[in-house]
């Protein structure tokens, strides 16, 4: 199945490490320019990029920002648009996932995950939806969720949970919006996948069972693996597709 993604400029939030990464280097292969946002990790991501353009022979550029700081969104949006000139994709990937019992829990945390894994996402949204508008182009958003967003958590991360729920009905809802300008809104809904966010929960012996045991599959995936339904989203093959969300759980999630 051809994706034709040439020439496309993409903006991948997070997109330095995890399944960020496996992103950033999937949509290169098809022969789109990628932003690749990160936080930290500048000597790890700086590398990827520089690997990317050797590779696939597309640009591609690294750009500092942090999901918690407007400033720093407005930068890495105006960054892509004076770089290319447009953004035709935007997949908000960056996220937290901190742990806590609700009854333990900071308010600092709470309201912590909710300003990365729901506001960034809705203020990229909104510069790209009115760059796209504006442009009288039709583009692609792909919002990454989880699959706690329909589950819940049961492990202590009630706030990662609800974050990512309200960015499955944000983004119901901005799809009904955009429809009409022929702005696909979507999102994939990963389960367990081999990153550093959960390194530390797989680290044992007994906690990869754990979470290998609540996987019909019975394995964590590999971020490739998810990664590949994110191009399936961003590409023409998707365009009848729009308002729904993708489960890359092994069955974790079956609806």
């Amino acid at each position: 199945m051809q994706m034709n993604l040439n020439g496309k400029v993409v903006i991948v939030t997070g997109g330095g490490g995890g399944l960020g990464r496996a992103i950033s280097e999937e949509i290169a292969a098809e022969g789109a320019n990628v932003v690749v946002n990160y936080r930290s990790k500048e000597k790890d991501t700086i590398e990827l990029v520089d690997k990317m353009n050797k590779t696939f022979h597309t640009k591609n550029i690294a750009v500092k920002a942090d999901m918690s700081k407007k400033e720093d969104l407005d930068f890495l949006f105006d960054t892509a648009c004076k770089t290319y000139g447009q953004v035709d994709i935007l997949v908000n990937n960056a996220g937290i996932w901190l742990s806590s019992p609700v009854k333990e829990m900071a308010v600092e945390d709470f309201e912590k995950t909710l300003k990365v894994n729901l506001e960034a996402p809705f203020i990229l949204c909104k510069k790209m939806i009115n760059h796209l508008i504006d442009r009288n182009c039709k583009g692609k958003i792909i919002n990454v969720v989880s699959q706690a967003a329909f589950h819940g958590s049961t492990t202590g991360h009630a706030h990662y949970a609800a974050s990512k729920a309200g960015l499955v009905t944000f983004t119901v809802s901005l799809a009904r919006e955009v429809a009409k300008y022929g702005i696909n809104c979507n999102c994939i809904a990963p389960g367990m996948m081999k990153t550093d966010m959960i390194s530390k929960a797989i680290s044992t012996k007994e906690g990869e069972e754990y979470y290998n045991s609540r996987i019909p599959l019975r394995r964590i995936a590999e971020p490739e693996e998810v990664a590949k339904a994110v191009i399936f989203l961003a590409s023409e093959n998707a365009d009848y597709i729009t308002g729904t969300t993708v489960d890359v759980t092994g069955g974790m999630l079956m609806r």
